[in-house]
């Protein structure tokens, strides 16, 4: 058996939605990307909705258009995925990297209260996973403060907060629509908020910095070809039609790996639900109880030698190379533990049973074992 890490969800009516956006003249800046970008906006109850081409183009533009720059920090974690960091330094900002909650993996509202400065001017916060972070202690901290809020809601469409669609609370929030997220545009992302000036100004910057009293060849200011296509959006267009259906399968999955899971003392599952809110699931990653890298990527080799793909999520940003100057500069204690024992798990929506026993049965023999081929 060969077992993928992901695998997009695409049904005929995704593959004839493409189809009739190919029969018509308008592949770009069309009707369909409007109607894409009006569906998301209502899924979350904005007013505006910019899409993009990527989550991060969108993380980019936020940190642009709110005037985030040279000399300004940003709180953010460093257990995510390294663009939300990377948007903070294209804008020559400085990331300033705060430890997570054990448990959820998002950022720590205490480490942040601790990290913030004369400099700080935005917090950045991630729903890792899915899984919603504590934004009302986040909101909370940035209203003392003066501060700026991006929810960076990229891994987390459809999961919720007391009652609120994360992406929705802040002064913006970001998704994105890569082919393993839970809808995918092939690439693409969409940047939501209810601030029409900021709204006007990201869908300026996505297409070359023109206003809409701007003609083709007249640019207002600097800006960037961050268009998404009406192909990408038509896509998007006929998943987000089945996203509770998508968002269904995801949980029993998610559950399904929790009763084959839960007995095995050698490993930390994810928190299977929330109190607090509603958890989206984007990947099924684990967590080794002892040991650190080395067994886990032991444990790696031999999921993919049994033709099963995993992979570690996430490799902390501050240990990366682009950011060595940054490798010492906090005490990002639960980071660096979490990170050297995580291990995610094959998860899609059109996950089998049968797949599903395999990939425990395998995971089984080896910490059983505790050796790999």
């Amino acid at each position: 058996m060969k077992i993928p890490l992901s695998a997009p969800d695409i049904t005929e009516a995704e593959i004839e939605a493409v189809v009739s956006v190919l029969r018509t003249s308008r592949l770009s800046l069309g009707p369909v990307t409007e109607r894409f970008e009006a569906a998301i906006a209502e899924y979350v109850s904005l007013p505006h909705a910019i899409a993009v081409s990527s989550g991060t183009a969108g993380l980019h533009l936020c940190i642009r258009a709110l005037g985030i720059g040279e000399g300004d920090e940003v709180i953010v974690p460093s257990f995510t995925f390294i663009a939300a960091a990377n948007a903070i330094r294209y804008e020559r900002a400085t990331p300033v990297f705060a430890d997570i909650d054990p448990v959820t993996l998002n950022i720590d509202p205490q480490k942040i209260e601790e990290a913030i400065t004369p400099r700080t001017r935005a917090i950045l916060a991630v729903h890792t996973f899915g899984v919603p972070a504590e934004m009302t202690a986040i909101l909370d901290i940035a209203q003392r403060h003066g501060l700026l809020v991006i929810e960076d809601a990229c891994e987390a469409l459809g999961a919720e907060y007391r009652g609120c669609r994360v992406g929705s609370m802040a002064n913006a929030g970001v998704f994105a629509f890569y082919p393993n997220k839970q809808i995918t545009t092939g690439e693409g992302g969409i940047v939501v908020t209810r601030d029409e000036g900021l709204a006007r100004r990201i869908r300026a910057l996505r297409n070359q910095g023109r206003y809409e009293s701007d003609n083709w060849f007249q640019h207002t200011e600097l800006g960037y070809n961050y268009r998404i296509s009406d192909i990408n959006c038509a896509l998007g267009l006929a998943q987000i039609g089945r996203l509770e259906e998508i968002l269904q399968k995801r949980a029993e999955v998610a559950s399904a790996y929790h009763r084959r899971l839960s007995h095995r003392p050698e490993l930390s599952l994810p928190p299977a639900a929330l109190a607090s809110g509603r958890i989206s699931w984007f990947v099924y990653v684990v967590r080794l109880n002892a040991g650190g890298h080395l067994e886990r990527d032991a444990i790696m080799r031999g999921l993919a030698a049994a033709g099963i793909a995993s992979g570690r999520y996430f490799a902390p940003i501050h240990l990366q190379p682009s950011y060595a100057a940054w490798r010492h500069s906090a005490n990002l204690a639960v980071t660096e533990a979490v990170a050297s024992r995580t291990l995610a798990l094959p998860f899609f929506n059109n996950l089998e049973a049968e797949a599903i026993d395999y990939v425990c049965d395998a995971m089984g023999r080896l910490l059983l074992s505790r050796q790999a081929p």
